[in-house]
């Protein structure tokens, strides 16, 4: 057994542990953490200095994810599936669930519904035969995002298998691999996984920093290790009230990764998933925070602002040109040119 699986196996699982650890009344917790699955590594777990601070709140159930009236699959998701386990919402890339587990569950995560119940997820080998088989007869397919959960998650045989039955599809020009586990478990990042993802190119890893201080000693070793086996490295971040929602600690995120190699792609609005309501903000913090990035830092730290859109109608930039407020209300414009009304919630 490897270090990585040895430390998956002491995450912390329960609210009981917390409470322990950081001497607070568990008992809230409880009936969150029975509707959605708590796990923390010990890894995550050392960089907490004190209850409530961002990485606490990313990790520790809150009991307002049980106050939250959206729903739980605001982007449509499943019906965009058309067989289990895969997302095929632009015409020329797929999304792929392989897996449904994650080394940490984040407490905002867009699959709230999903992730940690062993009846979901595209990780057994009939799911994985369908998705390849459905890939491999629409042509149209260029671009394969492996998702989940954690793709990394996976062992090496499986996801390698995986990996070589994309790369003989002729069509399949490119494989991305979203994932956390830089941030989380960073130890899963060894020389053999980054040997195997090199027999791969072209291959592209966007991975999940949140805050400044995820960017600790084995997450810069981790993203070393990918760029070292030539991967190109992304980032996504989220948008996150009290966590990151603050101009100079997103500015300071964006260039600290660029220190690491690791590009800005991403800064996403919340999504509007059941479970996640106290994490948003409004939009116009996220078109504040944008503004206090152009020009006052490099251009390589100025990721794109999006909202995905709710019922699957894909990524909308927000930008002047794209977006258009009527009091609660906001007027975007898709990929394929559709207008959408946008309301924000009640953030009070």
């Amino acid at each position: 057994m490897e270090l990585w699986q040895r430390q998956l196996g002491v995450c912390i699982t329960s609210p009981e542990e917390i409470g322990a650890r950081f001497g607070i009344d568990a008992a809230p917790l409880i009936p969150v953490a029975r509707r959605y699955p708590l796990q923390i590594t010990t890894h995550y777990l050392s960089l907490i200095e004190q209850p409530g601070d961002p990485l606490w709140r990313q990790c520790i159930p809150d009991p307002r994810e049980l106050m939250d009236d959206q729903q739980p699959d605001p982007l449509n998701e499943e019906e965009l599936s058309p067989v289990p386990g895969l997302i095929h919402r632009y015409p020329d890339r797929v999304v792929w669930l392989v897996s449904n587990h994650c080394a940490m569950y984040c407490r905002f995560c867009m699959r709230k519904r999903q992730v940690g119940c062993p009846t979901q997820g595209g990780g057994g080998s009939g799911a994985i035969d369908d998705a390849i088989h459905y890939i491999a007869q629409t042509g149209a397919i260029r671009d394969v995002i492996l998702s989940g959960g954690d793709p990394l998650l996976l062992d090496d045989d499986v996801l390698g298998e995986i990996l070589g039955r994309l790369k003989a599809i002729p069509h399949v020009e490119m494989i991305r691999i979203g994932t956390r586990v830089p941030v989380t478990l960073p130890e899963r990042v060894t020389t053999r996984l980054c040997r195997l993802l090199k027999r791969f190119h072209p291959l592209y890893v966007n991975t999940h920093f949140n805050h400044p201080r995820e960017i600790a000693p084995l997450s810069v070793r981790a993203c070393a290790r990918l760029a070292d086996a030539g991967i190109p490295l992304g980032n996504q971040t989220v948008l996150l009230r009290g966590i990151n929602d603050d101009p100079a600690v997103m500015k300071l995120l964006m260039q600290r990764l660029l220190a690491i190699r690791v590009r800005p792609y991403y800064i996403h609005q919340m999504d509007l998933v059941q479970g996640t309501g106290h994490f948003r903000t409004p939009v116009g913090k996220g078109l504040e925070i944008m503004a206090a990035l152009r020009g006052h830092t490099s251009g390589l730290a100025t990721p794109y602002y999006v909202i995905d859109s709710p019922g699957g109608k894909g990524k909308v930039p927000l930008l002047p040109d794209c977006a258009e407020r009527h009091g609660r209300m906001w007027l975007l414009r898709n990929f394929r040119g559709e207008s959408i009304e946008y309301a924000e919630c009640d953030l009070s």
